[in-house]
């Protein structure tokens, strides 16, 4: 009877302790979320006037061609993180096998992750217009079929922010999953090399089923950054142009609420933005959860 009244109370004093925390983060984030999910079916100006429109925001969404536009980018655009976790774990696998000033390097490599995005982003905006230093030196190599106007075409811009995507965040890769490598026992690579395993045995059989966990947190927290996080680098890169041919559905729900003043179509947007990362972030826990099962 004691040790019932003992675990309850301190499980009241849990509770307490972690009350601040929960009320910041309701604060924080479920009340944003649920007043823009009520405004959504709004006609909304911002300050006072909201009209109840029913869901007429969202089948205006849907039945326009922007929302599938910005759905197509945002989709291009994650084909940039099975690019950066590759290279980041091939990096890391090297910085991991101790090679000399590896250090040095490791700093080297997350200088691109610490830079501001719009810096970077007017970087790449910089070397990649027409009279940039990329078609200085096609032109120069006398390839200048291939010096074009980089920004001035949908797809060849597009490809630039996937660049860009994929230079800056690099450094972040690696930094996580070096991490995920140093919690590795080193006796298991002991072990292995003692029963006569090679260094491909070795990262097929040990490193990647323990980077599992690893590679799901990177994998999901790219994805997030990318649907919610790359808009300064959208604005200062393209601005999201030609036309909206580069603009993703975080820049729209900017462009929708504070340039066109619609506010309700933009929370709206900013309701179906919330919907599509829930769903591929529970489509890639369900996979990495399959994948850790089979290793097992």
């Amino acid at each position: 009877m004691a040790r019932t009244l003992t675990a309850k109370r301190e499980n009241r004093i849990g509770w307490l302790s972690i009350l601040p925390v929960i009320i910041l983060e309701i604060g924080i984030c479920a009340y944003p979320i649920i007043v823009a999910f009520l405004k959504s079916f709004t006609n909304w100006d911002g300050l006072f006037k909201t009209d109840f429109v029913g869901i007429s925001n969202y089948i205006k969404l849907f039945r326009s061609e922007e929302v599938w536009l910005l759905m197509r980018n945002s989709a291009v655009l994650l084909l940039s993180i099975p690019i950066q976790t590759f290279i980041g774990l091939a990096i890391a696998m090297v910085l991991y096998e101790g090679v000399k000033g590896w250090k040095f390097f490791r700093m080297v490599y997350y200088l691109p992750s610490i830079i501001s995005a719009i810096t970077v982003g007017y970087l790449f905006k910089i070397a990649f217009s027409f009279n940039g230093p990329v078609n200085l030196i096609l032109r120069n190599l006398g390839l200048d079929i291939f010096a074009v106007e980089w920004l001035g075409n949908g797809i060849t811009a597009l490809m630039v922010i996937l660049l860009c995507l994929v230079w800056s965040n690099i450094g972040w890769q690696v930094l996580v999953i070096f991490g995920g490598l140093a919690g590795i026992d080193t006796s298991i690579f002991e072990a292995a090399r003692i029963d006569g395993a090679n260094w491909w045995q070795q990262f097929f059989r040990i490193v990647l089923p323990m980077l599992v966990r690893t590679i799901e947190y990177s994998f999901i927290t790219s994805m997030l950054w990318i649907f919610s996080g790359i808009f300064p680098l959208i604005l200062s890169i393209t601005g999201g142009g030609p036309g909206y041919d580069t603009a993703t559905i975080d820049y729209m729900v900017y462009i929708k609420a504070f340039k066109s003043s619609r506010y309700g179509e933009a929370c709206a947007l900013a309701m179906i933005l919330l919907v599509v990362i829930f769903l591929i972030t529970k489509l890639q826990m369900y996979v990495t959860n399959k994948v850790d099962d089979w290793g097992e």
